[in-house]
């Protein structure tokens, strides 16, 4: 029922209702997951198993597993940068706003 590439969603823990990939059955009763949830050795107790089964192979990589299930991996999205001064060249200076001491002397 748990073979490897088994997609699952998690029952417990902090990653419950998350979709997960079986990479690997371990001795006993618990498998190795990988997927949204991090990757762990998991009591088969603690998953759902769904009908549909990915081809990836033992112990693929979280890269592999992410794309089997349909989701771009995390670290290959683009981040926007933003600009910082170049060295040597000075950012330009603020307007500094008046004091309510220098807005009274003002008036006067």
């Amino acid at each position: 029922m748990f073979e490897i590439g088994r997609v699952c969603i998690k029952l417990a823990g902090r990653d419950a209702g998350k979709k997960c990939i079986v990479v690997d059955v371990l001795e006993g009763k618990y498998v190795m997951i990988e997927g949204q949830t991090r990757r762990r050795r998991c009591n088969m107790l603690h998953l759902e198993p769904l009908e549909q089964v990915l081809d990836v192979g033992k112990n693929a990589t979280h890269d592999t597993v992410m794309k089997a299930l349909g989701f771009e991996p995390v670290h290959t999205k683009t981040k926007a940068k933003t600009q910082k001064p170049q060295k040597g060249k000075k950012a330009p200076k603020r307007e500094v706003k008046a004091s309510k001491v220098d807005k009274k002397k003002a008036k006067k």
